[in-house]
């Protein structure tokens, strides 16, 4: 049976909310746990889930980190999801859907940065490539504060075929380029929409790039080169949402 370990307060909680993946056992380094522990303590026995005490070096092994905050849990592996199914979510209507595409993005952080921003705006899924990507591990759930094990993430063979699925099923293709020439603000970013974000360094690949429906970039000034992937994908992400719900009241 494969598992693995989540560590940290949020991603711990969020999965036990989630409730989309199987919890075997929790552990805790606390004998005298915060308030903040002690709740997720609490609702993982409420759910017959075995909690058990070990030592903080335990604890660092098995994890691999000693930012586990004192809990861990030993979990199925997370629960990736089909892109048929993604996209065929029931109370989805046309114009609603909303996704992101990661494209080569290898940093875990912004793996889980991304994922925290795109559960915070509403989308209805992310897709990254099975070949050079972080992958959803532990880590990135915690450096999304737990937001992954919410976001529905589908692993995908080939991005520039997924593309052309997508836009087969009405969805506009909307990919983030520095060189482009239309502003993010300038672009109509309401309706049936997909925002492809690109590498740490390379941006977009060009064959995944050829098959967008429009390039976009972010104005921005000063001499410093670029924003990274993760505060890129925000602003991105931030705008559409902005279009998108100009009548949303905070």
């Amino acid at each position: 049976m494969k598992t693995e370990t989540l560590y940290g307060i949020h991603p711990v909680l969020e999965a036990l909310k989630a409730a989309r993946r199987n919890f075997y056992e929790v552990y805790t380094t606390q004998p005298k746990p915060s308030k903040r522990l002690a709740e997720v303590l609490a609702l993982a026995e409420s759910l017959k889930i075995p909690v058990k005490k070990v030592k903080r070096s335990q604890l660092q092994s098995m994890t691999g980190t000693d930012m586990h905050q004192g809990i861990g849990a030993r979990v199925s592996p997370y629960p990736l999801v089909e892109l048929s199914d993604m996209l065929q979510q029931g109370n989805l209507s046309h114009d609603d859907r909303y996704f992101l595409l990661l494209d080569n993005v290898l940093d875990p952080h912004n793996l889980g940065a991304l994922s925290r921003t795109a559960l915070c705006v509403g989308m209805n899924g992310m897709i990254i490539p099975k070949d050079r990507s972080a992958r959803p591990t532990p880590a990135v759930s915690k450096a999304s504060a737990g937001a992954l094990e919410h976001v529905h993430l589908a692993q995908v063979n080939n991005m520039a075929t997924t593309i052309k699925t997508l836009k087969k099923n009405g969805l506009w293709i909307a990919g983030l380029d520095k060189r482009a020439d239309i502003s993010i603000f300038n672009s109509n970013l309401a309706g049936p929409l997909a925002f492809v974000i690109g590498g740490e360094e390379k941006g977009i690949r060009p064959l995944v790039k050829k098959q967008c429906d429009l390039l976009i970039s972010i104005p921005q000034k000063g001499s410093l080169g670029t924003l990274n992937a993760s505060v890129a994908g925000a602003v991105s992400m931030y705008e559409a949402f902005r279009q998108r719900n100009l009548n949303m009241r905070p």
